[in-house]
């Protein structure tokens, strides 16, 4: 378990403020994306946003987290320091997540292993001689570590390090702790509101695919999980689906030097849910602050800015600092 240097500022106390401020209010830098789309043997594709930079630079690929994109402000906040470092950085949209909805039945989920690898061999094609890192962030970084534990040593032929920000590690105790009060009523109702609407449309696409009545009614993340997620992805229900795809389990396989960030007091994550040094390999470094919230890590005076969580991972992708 690795120190934190993370202190969240005095006027933003407790982790819904430390969730809810950095992303409702602070916006990030902006950033000038050069879009790609790459198109997949399955008739679908993937669209990566770019911020370009010299021939050999390495490159950072971020995953997003759950309805993200290369407009979040984490997003941008990482972007724009890889920029300023003169690197390459790339967002890779998971499918429908880059404002086009995607051509399949299939969509996105948080065990999305098989799209994480082909998106990094495809980074990878592009940037054959570069070092390569990877961060995922929330549902990118769960699908991300999965990837990362399921390759094992195979997978340092391929990336030099990598990241999770707010994994939730552990998606049956997320997805509980997510439809409960508070967090069911503000967090779990906004992730719907647009998840939900994703559904409708592909079940109006795909007839007799989806149950419209029962997702319009939906206010969990298990009825949507079970209704939506476990049906066009090949799992039995939420249970079985938050199971089979958490990363928390393939901790101990992983052999890419990896940083997993995850606040003690993220409302998304019960902080007894967390990793111990049991429960991970050597090559995974453990950093949990108190504080910070779900993707949050807010720093600074009044109104506040996103420096810290950047820093962070540029100081763990950095070779020569470690």
């Amino acid at each position: 378990m690795r120190p934190s240097t993370y202190r969240a500022p005095a006027w933003l106390p407790g982790g819904h403020l430390q969730t809810l401020y950095p992303s409702l209010l602070i916006r990030g830098p902006a950033v000038a994306y050069r879009r790609e789309r790459l198109e997949l043997p399955d008739g679908d594709f993937l669209d990566f946003d770019w911020v370009d930079s010299d021939a050999g630079a390495p490159v950072v690929v971020l995953f997003h987290g759950l309805e993200g994109s290369a407009g979040s402000p984490y997003a941008r906040s990482l972007m724009a320091a890889v920029r300023a470092r003169g690197w390459h950085g790339v967002v890779a949209h998971f499918r429908g997540c880059s404002g086009e909805d995607n051509r399949l039945p299939r969509a996105y989920f948080a065990g999305d292993s098989a799209d994480v690898a082909c998106m990094l061999r495809h980074v990878r094609s592009l940037h054959a001689g570069a070092p390569l890192f990877a961060v995922g962030v929330s549902l990118g970084g769960n699908a991300l570590l999965k990837w990362l534990g399921e390759t094992g040593d195979a997978g340092t032929a391929l990336l030099q390090r990598a990241a999770a920000v707010s994994a939730p590690l552990d998606l049956a105790a997320a997805g509980e702790a997510l439809d409960r009060g508070f967090n069911r009523r503000v967090y779990t109702a906004h992730f719907l509101a647009t998840l939900k609407r994703k559904a409708l449309r592909k079940a109006q696409r795909f007839p007799d695919l989806l149950d419209v009545e029962a997702i319009g009614a939906a206010s969990t993340f298990r009825e949507f999980d079970t209704l939506v997620t476990a049906r066009l992805h090949g799992f039995r229900d939420a249970d079985d689906y938050w199971h089979r795809v958490s990363s928390k389990p393939l901790l101990k396989s992983i052999a890419v030097p990896t940083l997993v960030i995850n606040a003690r007091n993220d409302p998304f994550l019960p902080m007894q849910a967390l990793p111990t040094a049991a429960d991970v390999s050597p090559a995974v470094v453990l950093e949990q602050p108190a504080t910070g919230g779900h993707v949050g890590f807010p720093s600074g005076p009044f109104p506040g800015h996103l420096g810290w969580l950047p820093r962070r991972l540029m100081q763990h992708f950095d070779t020569q600092r470690g």
